[in-house]
């Protein structure tokens, strides 16, 4: 694959991944019949998944 085919493929990747996450919250603040803002813990959480699987990736040609 050349670089363009990667990142446009990344891309696309992430989009639906947002909006799988964004379809979850939605559905969880239905559920709990309240607003579907995070608190500063759950957001905190989820940068930190982020940013492991970023590294997760970055790493995977290391040898």
């Amino acid at each position: 694959m050349n670089k363009s085919r990667i990142i446009i493929a990344g891309t696309l990747v992430g989009a639906l991944t947002g909006l799988i996450a964004a379809m979850l919250l939605s559905r969880r603040a239905e559920k709990n019949e309240r607003e579907t803002a995070i608190t500063t813990g759950e957001g905190l959480k989820l940068g930190v998944l982020v940013f492991g699987l970023l590294r997760a990736i970055a790493s995977l040609n290391d040898d």
